[in-house]
C-alpha cells in the first residue's frame, strides 16, 4: 500500500525503516532519502512506526 503519494513511499518501506531504527516518521523519511511534503501521510506513517516498535 502506498503511504506517501508525494514521495511514492510504500508501507513496507516505512516498516523496514522502523525496523532499522527510525523512531519517528521524520527519521524514517530521512532513512529513505526523502522528507514529508504535504503532510497527509504523517498520521499513518506514525501509526506504522508505532506498530513496528511494539512488535520489536
Amino acid at each position: 500500500m502506498v503511504v506517501c503519494i508525494c514521495n511514492a513511499l510504500k508501507e513496507q518501506d516505512l516498516r523496514k525503516a522502523a525496523r532499522g531504527g527510525a523512531a519517528t516518521a521524520c527519521a524514517a523519511y530521512r532513512a529513505l532519502g526523502s522528507q514529508p511534503k504535504c503532510g497527509q501521510c504523517l498520521d499513518f506513517a506514525r501509526q506504522i512506526i508505532a506498530e513496528e516498535r511494539v512488535a520489536a
